[in-house]
C-alpha cells in the first residue's frame, strides 16, 4: 500500500496517539527491517527485532470496520513475522481502546506490562499503553 494512502487510513483511525504523515510511513518502509501486510481498506505495519517482532500500528478505514479484516490483517501479520524469523510478537495499545484490546486477546495476546501515563490525548490529558504479547508458535 501506498504511503499517502496510509496517512490517510491513519487519520481517519487515530487522534491518540496522533496520526503518521505519509513522510513518516515512507521513511519506516524503507528500514530493512520493517514490513507491511495490507488489504484494500488497512493495513499493519510490523518492526522485527531478531527473534522478536513489534506490531507497530493496525488501522483500517472506519467505514469498512466489522468484516473481519483487522483479524484478517493479524493472521498475515504473524505470517511474515514468521518468515522474518521472529518467535514472538508485542504491541501496545491504550488501555481505553476496548475494541483493539478485544481483538488482541483473540488474537492471543495478553498483558505484559503498562506505561503509565504514555499516550498524551488532543485535549492534553494522558492515558497509559498496555504492553501486549503472544508466542509465534503455530497454533
Amino acid at each position: 500500500m501506498e504511503p499517502v494512502v496510509m496517512a490517510a487510513i491513519h487519520a481517519a483511525s487515530f487522534t491518540t496517539p496522533r496520526p503518521w504523515s505519509a513522510l513518516e510511513f515512507a521513511d519506516l518502509l524503507a528500514r530493512p527491517d520493517s514490513f507491511q501486510v495490507a488489504v484494500p481498506a488497512g493495513f499493519a505495519i510490523g518492526q522485527s527485532l531478531g527473534p522478536e517482532v513489534e506490531l507497530l500500528t493496525l488501522a483500517v478505514d472506519p467505514a469498512q470496520r466489522r468484516r473481519g479484516l483487522a483479524r484478517a490483517l493479524m493472521g498475515a501479520f504473524h505470517e511474515a513475522a514468521r518468515t522474518h524469523g521472529s518467535e514472538d510478537a508485542f504491541l501496545e495499545v491504550a488501555a481505553e481502546n476496548a475494541p483493539a484490546r478485544a481483538l488482541y486477546a483473540a488474537c492471543g495476546y495478553t498483558q505484559a506490562g503498562r506505561r503509565r501515563r504514555y499516550y498524551r490525548h488532543p485535549n492534553g490529558t494522558r492515558s497509559d499503553a498496555l504492553i501486549l504479547r503472544r508466542s509465534l508458535a503455530r497454533d
